[in-house]
């Protein structure tokens, strides 16, 4: 059973910056508690320690039971254990090192960043084996084709095996919470370290490779005015969509599940205020695309929608989602 359930996504993720945004979609007022989990402004880093991530994650050794009804030591296998509940979140060989979240994720942030940035959201996922911060700037920029958005630094770990950690460079569109890469017809740009005794964080690198988190306006400005620029006919779009989301001959399930899919899309490309202002470009077709995968694909039973997401894009299934869809138009086009 999943852990992020309501009551989950209101203790333990943080929401800031909602005097800009508004709320996220998971607020709700009867599971707030004594202290709400949303802030007008960028969230206190003491706020995030407190709250989040005040436990410590140790390393112990790891027992069997033998016929006899004894304990052995498992060679070469450590248990990562939490220090105030006990949980088990992951066992590895001897070699894993395990990255701690108030060092990793909010100390090395804020020595990657400079001071005028603020935390715009922290959590702890997966019965607190994943946790993330996204550091923000204060307010939205809009772009001359009528974009809004926000740059953010997305940083992230975990103690399950489930990912390295890592800095990832993205986008948060204001209008509808979607998600897309900087340089969007590239790779993202990110920095990851793979748990391992040796692994250490170089800073002159991480600063390097990600550069300062304001040049990410300029850089998202540029993608978003030439993908505006880029011209698409009908013609064009429906030999996308048909390249994309194919429609089975045979009558079953899998026609009618596609034929849903290409309406919905075409119903966010040509009405929804998401998308429809770009009717016609390359941008709006990717935004099409990137909602629907977004607020419309199905979602696996028992894990909220803003979970998959966010595993999504730690994962890169988004990015590659966003650029599978620009290669195949350039391909068309």
């Amino acid at each position: 059973m999943s852990q992020e359930t309501s009551q989950w996504l209101n203790e333990m993720i943080l929401v800031g910056f909602t005097e800009k945004r508004g709320y996220a979609w998971h607020y709700r007022t009867e599971l707030q508690g004594d202290e709400s989990n949303h802030y007008p402004g960028a969230i206190p880093v003491e706020d995030v320690e407190r709250r989040l991530f005040n436990f410590n994650v140790d390393s112990r050794p790891v027992y069997v039971m033998t016929a006899a009804g004894e304990y052995m030591e498992v060679p070469n296998r450590q248990a990562m254990v939490t220090s105030d509940s006990e949980d088990v979140l992951g066992i590895f060989k001897e070699g894993y090192q395990g990255h701690s979240y108030s060092e990793w994720l909010l100390e090395n942030i804020g020595t990657i960043l400079d001071d005028d940035l603020g935390i715009g959201s922290a959590g702890l996922l997966k019965n607190r084996a994943q946790a993330f911060v996204s550091v923000e700037i204060p307010d939205s920029i809009d772009t001359p084709e009528g974009v809004t958005f926000r740059p953010n630094l997305l940083g992230a770990t975990s103690f399950d095996g489930s990912l390295a950690t890592i800095y990832k460079k993205v986008v948060t569109q204001t209008v509808c919470d979607n998600t897309m890469n900087i340089a969007l017809a590239e790779n993202g740009e990110s920095y990851k370290l793979k748990h391992t005794r040796y692994s250490g964080m170089k800073i002159a690198d991480a600063r390097e490779a990600l550069a300062i988190i304001h040049t990410m306006s300029d850089e998202f400005t540029a993608d978003v005015a030439r993908l505006c620029s880029m011209k698409v006919s009908q013609a064009a779009y429906q030999t996308l969509l048909d390249t994309l989301v194919p429609i089975p001959s045979d009558d079953g399930r899998g026609k009618t599940v596609a034929e849903n899919k290409q309406t919905d899309i075409t119903a966010l490309y040509k009405s929804d205020a998401r998308c429809a202002p770009w009717t016609g470009t390359a941008y709006g077709v990717l935004a099409a695309f990137n909602t629907w995968n977004t607020h419309v694909a199905s979602v696996r039973k028992g894990t909220p929608r803003y979970i998959r997401n966010q595993e999504n894009v730690l994962s890169g299934k988004m990015e590659k989602a966003d650029a599978l869809v620009l290669e195949t138009l350039a391909a068309i086009a």
